[in-house]
């Protein structure tokens, strides 16, 4: 079973696919959002696709795909949490997660364009494993207790601008973290009961060139763990995204050149499915 939203960027609606047929949630909720997992819509979906009281959408393959999570409150991100790309950035692995924010205005779908912004030349492309928080979190005590608050997993694309967040950031990457754009989600959303997410393969791909080739067993730090060590620090609440972390393989470690304009990014997790983004100048996504 996978959540997608499809149609025009705010007018979105929830479809559910179920191998090669969508159904129109429309008379579940209004959208995939937090109020969704909270309302345990996740299990009236499977019931509804039982019963056979969603209808079959046609046609739904010429529709724009939207990011599966509407208007998160939060994107929550960590940084340094792959071993190989820890060593290529030359840095020490990380005692603690290296935790900072995205704008959440910078979710769009997965096939929209990314903006390089203005005046910038070191663009980076950056696939991440992506957590949907279905349960409101606070003092998580375990990893184990943390399944109990995951609604599902999706693809992030966690594009960054490496010169504002490395030369221009004050001390912190925000800067290079948050321009429109720079958070393309999806294509889907899978309940997390449907998959483990420490097994999964993990690649990115400019031009079609390989870059990232990898597993999310490589994470430093688990999904699970994160959303349980979160908690400790901030209340997660339902319909936010918890980012977990790139492998090695970006422009920032050296072996390959930054994104420029006209370039196209490809980004894929075993049984999340694909992303593909082009890269186009500031004024014109």
């Amino acid at each position: 079973m996978e959540f997608m939203r499809l149609g025009p960027r705010g007018h979105e609606r929830p479809v559910v696919r179920q191998g090669d047929t969508v159904h129109d949630m429309s008379s579940l909720t209004n959208d995939i959002d937090g109020i969704f997992f909270d309302d345990g819509g996740i299990g009236r979906t499977r019931t509804a696709l039982a019963d056979g009281s969603l209808p079959v959408i046609s046609g739904w393959e010429n529709e724009r795909v939207g990011a599966p999570v509407a208007r998160p409150g939060a994107v929550i991100c960590v940084g340094q949490n792959y071993a190989a790309h820890v060593a290529e950035c030359g840095l020490s692995t990380p005692e603690h997660p290296v935790v900072f924010l995205k704008h959440p205005n910078t979710v769009v779908g997965p096939y929209d364009d990314v903006a390089i912004p203005r005046g910038c030349t070191h663009t980076d492309w950056e696939v991440e494993l992506t957590v949907v928080i279905g349960r409101r979190a606070q003092y998580v005590d375990s990893p184990e207790e943390a399944q109990q608050y995951i609604a599902g997993y999706t693809i992030s694309n966690g594009v960054s601008e490496r010169d504002l967040q490395n030369n221009r950031s004050g001390g912190q990457w925000t800067k290079g973290k948050t321009a429109a754009t720079f958070c393309p989600v999806g294509p889907v959303l899978v309940p997390a009961d449907e998959i483990d997410p420490q097994v999964l393969d993990i690649r990115s791909f400019v031009n079609g060139e390989p870059r990232q080739d990898s597993n999310t067993k490589d994470m430093i730090f688990k999904a699970a763990w994160l959303v349980s060590d979160l908690s400790q620090y901030m209340i997660l609440e339902p319909g936010d995204i918890v980012l977990t972390g790139t492998p090695g393989g970006v422009a920032l470690g050296g072996r390959f050149p930054y994104l420029q304009e006209g370039d196209v990014v490809e980004v894929e997790i075993e049984k999340l499915g694909r992303q593909r983004q082009q890269l186009v100048a500031w004024d014109k996504a």
